[in-house]
């Protein structure tokens, strides 16, 4: 079914979306849950995908089961478990743990422009994904990705670059992404039918 996106974002009801800003023709699906994250124009995440503490920039493609900050345990305690930062939830008269959460809130997940995660992937804490890249279905992201690079794998390891490094840093310059509506809509055709180097030939001053 097509939907019609506008510049006012669109959260299915089934979705949480809590303390986060997004940005014009932004999608959260089905049973996504978005806490603490900033999302960039024309991104969207796809069902059941969750993400918290996390800064995705414009045109991300999110598939669906992603899994963006998935949250850290105190592994240097005596126990990793959550009842000793949420012990409000355990013993009467104590609050959480304010000082863990904010350590994990240092450990944010940055996103570039125009970056694909597939099916399934997880970033870790603290990771940072280039503009351009793409983390295939399933990868297990501990490190960061470079810009316009291709990986996949547990733990995600490169493939390949999508463009050599002349045309990603063309790309960069060109900064389609921050174009007006009318503007990407006037070069859809463009968008469609040309190479990266055709499109640069064709935009880039």
């Amino acid at each position: 079914m097509q939907k019609n996106l506008s510049e006012r974002p669109f959260v299915h009801e089934t979705a949480v979306v809590h303390n986060c800003t997004l940005g014009r023709y932004t999608e959260i699906d089905e049973r996504c849950h978005l806490v603490e994250c900033e999302m960039g124009d024309y991104s969207y995440a796809i069902r059941e995908t969750e993400a918290w503490a996390a800064s995705i920039g414009k045109f991300v493609n999110i598939a669906s089961h992603v899994r963006i900050n998935a949250t850290n345990h105190p592994t240097w305690r005596a126990t990793q478990h959550h009842f000793t930062y949420r012990a409000g939830d355990y013993f009467e008269g104590e609050s959480h743990e304010e000082e863990f959460f904010e350590w994990r809130r240092d450990n944010r997940v940055t996103i570039g422009h125009d970056v694909w995660i597939g099916h399934g992937a997880i970033l870790l804490p603290g990771v940072s994904v280039g503009n351009g890249a793409v983390v295939g279905a399933g990868a297990v992201v501990s490190k960061d990705v470079a810009p316009y690079t291709i990986v996949a794998g547990v733990p995600a390891k490169p493939v390949r670059r999508r463009f050599s490094e002349e045309t990603a840093a063309r790309m960069d310059a060109l900064a389609w992404w921050d174009w007006e509506h009318g503007r990407l809509h006037s070069a859809l055709a463009d968008f469609r039918s040309m190479t990266a180097e055709q499109f640069l030939d064709e935009y880039a001053q």
